[in-house]
């Protein structure tokens, strides 16, 4: 089925509108119509082998309309700056959401990036960026390779000021905090000058603290400004509440200052100057460590990144020429000496050597490359010198495509998330409600209006809803960061959640659990023929024929370097095998049935045939002049790691099942060696989705694991595809995980890493949750209603700094993960 969006011209009531739908709705292979008349928009799922557009287009034109082809869905990443907290990225979500044209958006506090589907011809990204600016952000070049650097020495910069910033604040909130509290503490090494000891003169102790303080607002003047606008605009978030409090602190004290000034000198036990500056700085400090934290989230993209060499030795006109790797294209001879690294993806034309791979499989074996190889990006040469032909550039390297997958992994948001989503966005206001309640109620039962005005502070200063922000995808940005330095990439959030919960995996058996590679694996005689020369007979007769099975036969003569012998006559008989003449003899080599049907005896070894069969191998009959000469038996070998990672599975309480076109008896053969709970054999290829489809239907959460074409439906029908990376690129663009080496024991591996990230998320949301649920109701005063402190409002800002920073340290842990293999 395909789904297309087409603009309606010519439509000007509802009537009309109901009439197209009604048209297009009747036209064969239509499962859905639906007409907007507001957008002028027909939406139409339609079976593309039943009707084409052109259809459709000539159905809406008979009712008196036109059709007119709109312009398909784009997809753009915004990086944006300013965000502070989970309500500033719920904020431009929602009303980016809201806009006309666009489709969905999704906006990433960790990453600080805004992912947006848009139709442009509704929409165009300037708008989006206008909409961006309104709300009090600013939206910065899209992601692009130079994007990314200037993303990147940004977020530097950003911390650079930040930590400027709080220097400058605590250099002035320090002495301030020491003339605040210096006079009620007596045994200060350093006492306070006799000018400004706040009994003898008061006015000068509070013109002091607002010399003091001003610095230190300054320094964290973008709370207020942000904070502020984001009240004036209704949709209040963690600036606001900073700015309320330290405002309310700033307000009440220079009330007070004007009371001394009006000759109540008693109103210098009301200044509150130090709190404001306290709080600002510890919250700078807090922002500093966190934006140094998130920082080190992205250190994957940042290696990833780093491998790439910026230049190429390329032959141009018989000249060796170093020119920028941007400017290589596909078809340039390029020379790679030993010791460097491959600038491009290509295929090797000239010399052989050994290449460290281990960037892009994490194998730590060389691997041997000559002629007709196939190398990538970034994967460090040998001691050999190579000529290679460049096929893939820039963006489209196999490194570039990794690349694009982890940011989109990290960019992705899991369905986990959605619950701190939800509470962020009404949780602001919720606690201005709470702390205006709070200090109004201890104000009516007889407390002073100090007492209350503290209550007040320390509610909107503790409340941060940035913990609950940061929760999820600082895991999920570490957690695929950690898979792709394991050679596992997870294409997005949604299915590093979903891998956690797989109880059941579906292997294809050929190309997955074994090498998809026949071997000759038994060598059988008969009297008067010596092993060598049965494999040289049988090589030789296959020597001309194509078929997978004969092919095996042929490297393994090649292998032990035996001489073909010449044919004089090939026949190939379809489904049966073949006959040939060798040296004046008939030769004929395939199965039982063709061996019965030209009356050679195969009595003598039948047993041995089945025992073979039985095993999970190909018998291959070899006769010459009318007598058995001997069995070849030919098998698709397991992969070295194909038995391990079962048991592991089993371990991990996980049902394995194989699926393939082989015969039940061969695939039952396989299954047993390796220790397969369930065998699903004959199946054809169309038919795979439809039995993941049915282990669904049994409640199973279900991970398909295949590497070629036919395996791309059955990868998209599963909970969770994961295709291996030497497979095809159709099974991998299918595929949820991608697998970069053949190594199957890194299936569990992205189980453990889905079970790791999803814990810390859970670990993370319980300790954000739990720390507003525990925080706010001390700072409203409860444990002061059973003869408890109050608590001070510095401790709470404190408290609020330190709680994003824990959930980011949390989420790094996983940094230490390992697979328990």
């Amino acid at each position: 089925m395909q789904q297309q969006t087409m603009k309606i011209i010519g439509m000007t009531c509802a009537a009309c509108a109901m009439r197209v739908e009604k048209v297009t709705a009747k036209l064969p292979g239509v499962s859905r119509s639906s007409v907007n008349l507001a957008t002028e928009r027909l939406t139409i799922d339609f079976d593309e082998q039943k009707l084409s557009l052109t259809d459709i287009q000539a159905a809406v034109a008979d009712a008196g309309y036109e059709a007119a082809e709109d312009m398909t869905d784009r997809e753009i990443t915004i990086p944006i700056s300013g965000m502070t907290c989970a309500s500033c990225s719920q904020r431009i979500e929602k009303s980016v959401g809201k806009m006309a044209g666009v489709r969905e958006s999704s906006v990433n506090l960790a990453t600080e990036k805004a992912t947006i589907r848009y139709n442009p011809s509704e929409v165009r990204i300037s708008q989006i960026k206008a909409m961006i600016v309104k709300l009090g952000y600013t939206p910065l070049e899209s992601t692009s390779a130079h994007a990314t650097d200037a993303d990147r020495l940004r977020k530097q910069k950003d911390i650079r000021t930040l930590w400027t910033k709080f220097i400058v604040s605590a250099f002035f909130s320090i002495p301030l905090l020491y003339l605040a509290m210096g006079s009620m503490i007596g045994w200060l090494r350093f006492p306070i000058p006799a000018l400004l000891k706040p009994m003898h003169y008061p006015l000068n102790f509070a013109l002091a603290q607002i010399v003091l303080v001003i610095p230190a607002i300054i320094a964290g003047y973008r709370f207020y400004v942000v904070g502020f606008r984001a009240i004036w605009h209704r949709s209040p978030n963690m600036d606001s509440l900073i700015a309320m409090g330290t405002t309310a602190a700033i307000a009440y004290s220079l009330f007070s200052t004007w009371r001394i000034v009006s000759g109540d000198l008693m109103a210098v036990e009301h200044l509150y100057f130090e709190i404001a500056g306290v709080i600002v700085t510890l919250i700078l400090l807090g922002k500093s460590l966190e934006a140094v934290s998130k920082g080190r989230t992205s250190e994957a993209i940042k290696k990833l990144m780093g491998l790439a060499p910026k230049t190429a030795l390329v032959l141009q006109d018989g000249n060796e020429i170093v020119i920028p790797v941007d400017e290589v294209e596909p078809g340039d001879m390029i020379i790679v000496k030993p010791g460097e690294k491959i600038p491009v993806d290509g295929e090797v034309v000239e010399g052989f050597t050994a290449i460290d791979e281990s960037m892009l499989t994490g194998e730590s074996m060389p691997v041997e490359k000559t002629a007709g190889d196939r190398v990538f990006a970034a994967s460090i040469n040998g001691n050999g010198s190579i000529r290679f032909c460049a096929t893939k550039v820039g963006s489209d390297t196999a490194l570039a495509q990794i690349i694009r997958l982890v940011e989109e992994a990290q960019g992705s948001k899991a369905p986990i998330a959605q619950l701190a989503d939800v509470v962020s966005g009404y949780f602001v206001p919720i606690v201005f409600v709470i702390a205006v309640l709070a200090a109004s109620l201890w104000l009516i039962s007889g407390e002073s209006a100090v007492f209350s005005l503290t209550i007040f502070i320390s509610i909107l200063v503790i409340a941060c809803p940035c913990a609950l922000g940061l929760a999820t995808p600082t895991a999920i940005m570490v957690g695929t960061g950690k898979g792709a330095e394991y050679g596992i990439l997870i294409k997005g959030g949604e299915a590093l959640e979903t891998a956690h919960k797989i109880n059941t995996v579906v292997f294809d058996k050929t190309g997955t659990i074994t090498e998809g590679k026949p071997e000759v694996t038994d060598i059988l005689t008969t009297a008067g023929i010596g092993r060598e020369d049965l494999l040289q007979l049988a090589a030789s007769a296959e020597k001309g024929s194509e078929h997978p099975l004969g092919e095996a036969i042929v490297r393994m003569a090649a292998r032990e370097n035996l001489a073909f012998l010449k044919v004089d006559a090939f026949e190939a008989i379809p489904g049966h095998g073949i006959e040939v003449t060798i040296g004046g003899s008939t030769v004929l080599l395939g199965n039982l049935k063709l061996m019965q049907e030209r009356k050679i005896a195969t009595a003598s070894v039948v047993l041995e045939s089945d025992r073979l069969a039985g095993e999970g191998k190909t018998p291959m009959f070899v006769a010459r002049d009318g007598a058995l000469a001997g069995i070849i038996a030919v098998a698709d070998i397991m992969k070295e790691s194909s038995v391990r990672a079962i048991r592991k599975l089993h371990d991990m309480g996980i049902e394995v099942t194989m699926i393939t076109g082989d015969n039940r008896k061969t695939a039952e053969a396989i299954a047993r060696q390796v220790g397969i709970d369930r065998v699903l054999a004959e199946v054809l290829p169309q038919d795979k989705a439809s039995e993941v489809r049915k282990l669904q239907g049994q409640g199973r959460v279900v991970a398909m694991v295949g590497d070629g074409i036919n395996d791309a439906p059955a990868l998209a029908q599963a909970d969770i595809g994961i295709a291996i990376g030497t497979g095809t690129d159709v099974a991998m663009e299918s595929a949820d995980i991608v697998l970069m080496r053949s190594d199957l024991m890194e299936v569990p591996t992205a189980i453990q890493l889905s079970k790791s990230t999803i814990r810390t998320i859970r670990q993370n949301l319980f300790w954000a949750f739990g720390y507003n649920v525990l925080g706010i109701p001390i700072a409203a005063g409860v444990l002061y209603l059973f003869g408890g402190p109050v608590l001070n409002p510095m401790f709470a800002a404190a408290a609020m700094s330190l709680s994003s920073v824990s959930v980011i340290s949390n989420a790094l842990r996983l940094k230490l993960f390992k697979p328990y293999r």
